[in-house]
């Protein structure tokens, strides 16, 4: 039998226990309501009906004086109306008799009413206004009090049998109510007894386990947990005492061995060519390698103020990044290389951080891997000033080559065929890529030489959007795409440079258009926020996974299965020239489908 089974048998007499006084407390809920409904069906009613006549009596009293001083017609009707209430409560009370002696009065009732309505109908058949005073002090107003006379003992015999029955009910309820409270009493008393001594049975077990995990906890190898059964408390047992003997196994292991495994690791460690340090969560070194103790001179002792400035800065930052919780550090880009003097000159080197965890998965230390991306920087440089020198000289000769393209399609060398015209057309948008390409090339060589320039200046938000937007209109249109402007009056002005924004909205529209379908919309927004104002282009394309929404700010890089016709320069030139200006820029999914780049920057007069 399972410890669940066995747990749930232990709650059964509770359960029991809850049965009995849910099914006594529903017993006297229901004999509650029953003498509460008898009292309403057999009195309430009746008691409802004699008020209601003796009421119309009273208005029939006060129209019979009506009557007498000269309101005839107000007084009959009001009359009318009386009679015809008193009569339909009557026939109530007549199907309603429940009570001794109550049929004798509803019956004198009936008569003393026929003969009021008699008394009434010659009331009212008189024809001066003499005659009905004198009828009305002979006849009606004897008649009116023998009937309202009826129907108060109506309404006292029902009050009376209420008020009796209200008596009974209640000293029932009294007596009910200590049959609950015994029946509550004895049944949680004999389920907590019985469910009490099967838990205390199941769980002995648990005690046995317990004491046998202190003594080895205390040191005596030999305890074992004895413990017979199927449940799960006997498989715990037994794995148990196979941790025990593996431990005492464990323990009788020569100190040999390991040293020996020590020196393994150590000596694996060691092998890294990479600096290698271990920081604990004070920021003192745990361990390094012989290349950290080589390249950095490093001591344990010294701690992390014997490293040089730039080296001691990159080490506490990725040891607090890996302390708060935040996972391993990998750094975005080579522009985090740290560089750091060495025996063999100066050095550049790209920090990585892991989590060192406990045995309870606490984070005690932080691993941190500096990799020696000197070689890969220079190479890097080198691809720049290449790409920089290539570029600039391919501008000449392929301006000489425009100017030759648009000659010749201006007919400057004579009349061209439409087939001629069409190669001229294709050759010169080819022409007009590669001019791109070249002045983002150009771009790229200039933010990577530091000889970005900005010439900030204040500039409406609702200017720069649809400046934007004017710009790149045609474009639009000759793929079959709409622009839209949604922009606030009065959100302000900000602080940039109008000629290097007027580039990043170039990058951003152009990759919408080129992304969205035939028949898409292209949405330019613009919103205020607590320290800027947050610029958007959404579109209606394919979108950016979020996997690769880092990744397609850096150079060269192209989604997978995007439209060709760009070097994948546009949204790194757009993100340095963002940050240049103190902000950010990234990538969400625009509503309905598609992707919303965003990008930030300052209001006029904040602080970048």
């Amino acid at each position: 039998m399972t410890l669940r089974t066995k747990l749930v048998l232990a709650q059964v007499p509770l359960l029991a226990a809850l049965v009995l006084v849910g099914v006594v407390g529903s017993w006297i809920a229901a004999e509650l309501g029953r003498a509460a409904q008898e009292i309403l069906r057999e009195n309430y009613r009746s008691v409802l009906a004699a008020q209601r006549m003796i009421d119309s009596v009273a208005e029939m009293d006060s129209a019979s004086l009506f009557c007498v001083a000269g309101a005839s017609d107000r007084g009959e009707a009001q009359i009318a109306a009386a009679r015809q209430r008193f009569e339909s409560e009557l026939r109530v009370q007549e199907g309603n008799v429940t009570e001794p002696g109550e049929g004798d009065a509803t019956r004198a009732l009936r008569v003393a009413w026929q003969h009021c309505g008699a008394a009434l109908d010659s009331f009212v058949a008189l024809g001066t206004q003499a005659q009905q005073r004198a009828a009305y002090f002979a006849d009606i107003q004897p008649a009116i009090e023998a009937v309202r006379a009826q129907a108060e003992t109506v309404l006292a015999l029902n009050q009376d049998a209420m008020v009796r029955k209200s008596d009974v009910a209640q000293r029932a309820a009294e007596r009910l109510n200590t049959l609950l409270v015994a029946a509550a009493v004895l049944g949680c008393l004999i389920g907590v007894l019985s469910s009490g001594s099967l838990t205390a049975r199941l769980l002995r077990p648990l005690g046995v386990l317990s004491q046998a995990a202190r003594r080895l906890g205390e040191g005596d190898s030999a305890a074992r947990a004895q413990v017979s059964g199927r449940d799960e408390i006997a498989a715990v047992a037994a794995e148990f005492n196979t941790m025990a003997e593996r431990l005492e196994r464990y323990r009788q292991s020569t100190l040999g061995e390991l040293l020996a495994a020590h020196r393994s690791s150590q000596a694996v460690i060691d092998s890294l060519t990479d600096p290698v340090v271990v920081l604990g969560t004070e920021g003192e070194i745990l361990h390094m390698n012989a290349a950290a103790d080589l390249l950095f001179e490093l001591r344990a002792e010294d701690g992390l103020p014997g490293a040089n400035a730039g080296l001691r800065g990159v080490l506490e930052r990725v040891r607090s990044h890996v302390f708060a919780g935040k996972g391993p550090y990998l750094p975005k880009s080579l522009d985090e290389a740290v560089r750091a003097p060495s025996r063999e000159g100066e050095r550049r080197y790209l920090p990585r951080g892991t989590p060192v965890y406990s045995e309870q998965g606490a984070v005690i230390g932080a691993s941190i891997v500096l990799q020696d991306v000197t070689r890969l920087l220079s190479l890097e440089e080198m691809r720049n000033d290449l790409v920089a020198g290539v570029a600039h000289e391919l501008r000449t000769p392929l301006t000489s080559l425009r100017m030759a393209i648009h000659l010749l399609y201006e007919h400057a060398a004579g009349p061209l065929s439409d087939k001629q015209a069409d190669l001229l057309v294709a050759a010169r948008e080819d022409c007009e890529r590669l001019q791109d390409i070249v002045e983002e090339l150009l771009d790229v060589s200039r933010i990577q030489g530091g000889k970005l320039v900005l010439n900030p200046e204040p500039a409406e938000v609702e200017d720069l959007v649809r400046h934007a937007a004017d710009v790149h209109r045609s474009d639009a249109e000759l793929h079959g795409v709409e622009l839209h402007v949604e922009v606030l009056p009065g959100i302000g002005e900000v602080r940039v440079d109008p000629e290097r924004i007027a580039l990043v909205f170039a990058n951003l529209i152009h990759n919408a258009i080129r992304h969205s379908p035939r028949g898409g919309r292209v949405w330019l927004r613009a919103r205020p926020e607590a320290s800027g104002v947050c610029f958007e282009v959404a579109d209606q394309g394919p979108g950016v996974p979020r996997e690769l929404r880092q990744a397609i700010f850096e150079k060269y890089f192209q989604v997978p299965g995007a439209p060709p016709g760009g070097a994948g320069l546009g949204l790194f030139i757009a993100r340095e020239i963002v940050r240049a200006h103190g902000g950010d820029i990234g990538v969400d999914d625009a509503a309905g489908g598609g992707a919303a780049f965003w990008f930030r920057v300052p209001r006029a007069g904040a602080a970048a």
